[in-house]
């Protein structure tokens, strides 16, 4: 019961740049996707790199004019976040990038999405300090995911991906601090 007043009376914004500070650095993620109703899986390594950004900074300013906000400084803080990651089984090459989030009151702005490239939106808020929630809706699509801080060298991170209603996809995540 502490735990969830505790984070009533705390700003999102406060939460925010906590959780993106202290998810910097670098991590070695597991992943596997389960698609539904069949359940076939597919097993992904990535190599994360997570930098927590400052408001103001050049990059969260970018990010204000891809979203097209009339104040550039409305983000708070903010996290880059790069990614290689491969297939566990094949070893092959799957994706590559970076991505900007840029939290601003209880919206997180990202300038694209799981599935778009297109800057899209998210709404987020914590069920403790160490677990951050999101839910992103656009192209008919909703994700909800959990990210969960656990003491200092790992994270989970669950995503769940719904289409008119009916899940279609589970990813769930270990990932472990390199540095």
């Amino acid at each position: 019961m502490t735990g969830s007043l505790y984070i009533t009376n705390v700003a999102p914004e406060s939460l925010i740049a906590e959780f993106f500070q202290r998810s910097a650095g670098e991590w070695r993620s597991e992943r596997r996707y389960y698609t539904l109703p069949d359940g076939d899986t597919k097993e992904m390594v990535s190599l994360i790199t997570i930098r927590f950004l400052t408001s103001g900074c050049d990059e969260l300013r970018q990010l204000a004019r891809l979203h097209e906000l009339t104040n550039e400084t409305l983000m708070t803080c903010g996290a880059e976040v790069s990614w290689h990651s491969t297939d566990s089984i094949s070893g092959k090459k799957q994706s590559q990038g970076l991505t900007l989030f840029g939290a601003a009151g209880s919206t997180l702005y990202r300038d694209r999405g799981f599935a778009t490239t297109k800057p899209i939106t998210a709404s987020y808020y914590f069920t403790n300090s160490d677990t951050l929630c999101l839910r992103t809706e656009y192209q008919g699509s909703v994700f909800e995911e959990e990210l969960k801080l656990i003491g200092k060298h790992y994270r989970t991170r669950q995503t769940i991906i719904s289409r008119a209603g009916e899940q279609q996809m589970i990813g769930q995540y270990l990932e472990k601090r390199l540095s």
